[in-house]
């Protein structure tokens, strides 16, 4: 049995590491699952598991597990800034300019309410109180890679790296009530404000009503201009330079669908789906309106819904408004999924490669929409390895880069959390301009995600764990809980109080907010759950991008300047 206590024990063995992460990770993961009034902490009970572990000593040597650390939220941020990178800068665009504003403002009132109870119930003079209350701070607002990024920074600034204070302690007392506060406040808010979810369905319905400036018109013509004989359809509509589907084409008694190759003669006869704003040009090119025998054929086509993947290149940049799906195809984009992430599918989207989008319409129709956005799942499949180690290389250059500050003890660098984050979203943005191949699939964004953030917390968790029954059990842990609840409820009260009463968003469009300004997905869930249609997701993918990149920035900004 001597192998079996050696593997628990011996410390350097590679096998015993290996062991220990595995059985942190499967256990904090198991956990993570278990609901409480239908809510669960999710992977980060992987933290708790660590800590756990840490505390009877079931440990690793300290520069294995600071490395396996730092490299985990390398790997976690570097991904996230991927997600993000592409709507990250149309987030600020006209719409979501007062939504961003708003969770800007949260992000701030938190960091205000935590330094208020600092000085409120701490003792200043204490040095490690600051920054125990960031990492409560960061708990409260559920946002594991703030925390990371705080960690990493109070390393670089603090002297005596044996007193290091391990901020994950006051991470794990508020993370849980940080989770139940944020879906609190913001049912606060619907009772403060007399809100009926009702009235908001309603007018959520009114709102998504059809563009009337966008309604298909279908008309049957007959080919009389003698510039069409000979023309492929491919040519006729470059030279139109407008919408337009030939659906249908006789020639010769015989009907077909027609191709972007196919030629049309005189007196054929064709079916042609349009803009109503272009019909008349439209008919005045081409020929009369007759009445067709073939009519019915089309309205039997059958109806489909089928999900398409964007990998046509010229695709990128294009908003979903002016494709003129609806109009001109017949078809309605109903949901986009980008990097796991569901979007609104509204009118000013921009697409990029590797979007997921759900179609609707007539067959034939949702075929041609496929052809025109690529929909070659294979050319996606192989993972560019590449481009994330570059970025990565890139990142961690920039974030070692020294800013100089006048008043500050050291200088500023963003680090490794936000240096890869900030190169992580201009490369998700702009990285084709640059030839490189940015789209990862979701599932492999989701694993290297995942692999980097339990990594992370198994790691900080493990480290805490010696000395967390001291600084919680012993020490202020209530007080931790007790003021992580008041950073979650107080500033979530104050902005949605002044988003339905004096900017009237719709309250589901603020639910989403909320959510996306914590990075909380199960508030998400919880408002996806009581509303029927997709304004808590308008409102999450609208802020998540800033929210993410500022909770990261802000908390090494505090550490940096207070807690030198």
């Amino acid at each position: 049995m001597d192998w079996i206590i050696r593997l628990f024990t011996d410390t350097d063995s590679i096998a015993h590491i290996a062991l220990l992460y595995s059985i942190v990770i499967a256990v904090g993961i198991l956990l993570g699952k278990i609901k409480i009034g239908g809510i669960s902490l999710g992977v980060t009970f992987v933290l708790f598991a660590g800590i756990v572990a840490g505390h009877i000593g079931f440990t690793a040597p300290v520069n294995i597990l600071s490395f396996i650390q730092d490299f985990g939220l390398i790997l976690f941020v570097f991904c996230i800034g991927l997600q993000v990178g592409p709507g990250f800068f149309e987030s600020f665009k006209k719409g979501g300019v007062t939504l961003n504003l708003l969770s800007t403002t949260t992000v701030l009132l938190n960091v205000a309410v935590m330094f208020a109870c600092y000085f409120l119930f701490f003792d200043t003079n204490d040095k490690t109180n600051l920054p125990m209350m960031v990492g409560t701070l960061y708990g409260a607002v559920t946002n594991t890679p703030g925390l990371g990024a705080a960690n990493e920074a109070l390393e670089s600034v603090w002297a005596d790296k044996s007193t290091l204070p391990q901020i994950a302690s006051g991470y794990a007392c508020a993370y849980p009530l940080g989770v139940l506060g944020i879906i609190g406040a913001t049912i606060a808010v619907r009772f403060i404000t007399g809100t009926k979810l009702a009235e908001e369905e309603e007018e959520l319905r009114e709102a998504e009503a059809e563009d009337p400036h966008a309604k298909p018109h279908q008309m049957h013509l007959k080919v009389n201009n003698t510039y069409l004989a000979g023309r492929t359809v491919e040519q006729i509509n470059e030279f139109l330079n407008r919408d337009v589907v030939f659906s249908r084409l006789m020639h010769e008694g015989k009907v077909s669908i027609p191709s972007s190759q196919d030629v049309l003669e005189m007196g054929d006869e064709v079916l042609v789906v349009c803009a109503e704003a272009d019909a008349e040009a439209i008919q005045a090119f081409i020929g009369p309106e007759i009445e067709m025998a073939w009519e019915e054929e089309d309205s039997n086509q059958p109806m489909i819904s089928r999900r398409i993947v964007v990998t046509n290149s010229s695709m990128n940049g294009k908003t979903l408004g002016k494709m003129h799906f609806s109009s001109v195809y017949g078809v309605t984009v109903t949901r986009i999924s980008r990097q796991g992430l569901d979007v609104f599918a509204s009118r000013n989207y921009r697409f990029q490669v590797g979007d997921k989008i759900l179609v609707v319409g007539p067959k034939d129709n949702v075929s041609r929409i496929a052809e025109m956005m690529g929909n070659s799942v294979k050319r996606l499949d192989h993972p560019n390895i590449a481009t994330i180690f570059i970025g990565i290389i890139v990142g961690i250059l920039f974030g070692s880069i020294p800013f100089a500050i006048p008043g500050m003890p050291v200088p500023m660098k963003l680090g490794i959390a936000g240096g890869p984050l900030i190169i992580a979203i201009l490369i998700g943005r702009f990285g084709h301009r640059m030839k490189l191949n940015t789209y990862t699939t979701t599932s492999a964004n989701m694993m290297l995600r995942e692999i980097g953030l339990v990594l992370f917390l198994a790691s900080v968790g493990i480290k805490a764990g010696a000395n967390f029954w001291h600084t919680v059990v012993q020490g202020d842990g209530l007080l931790y809980v007790a003021t992580g609840f008041i950073i979650t409820i107080v500033p979530i009260l104050i902005v949605g109080v002044i988003a339905r009463l004096k900017f009237k968003f719709n309250y589901f469009t603020l639910m989403g907010m909320i959510a996306g300004t914590c990075t909380d997905p199960p508030a998400l869930a919880y408002a996806n759950s009581i509303c029927s249609r997709e304004a808590p997701a308008i409102g999450y993918s609208t802020v998540y991008p800033l929210s993410m990149f500022l909770r990261i920035f802000t908390a090494q900004l505090i550490v940096l300047f207070c807690c030198g």
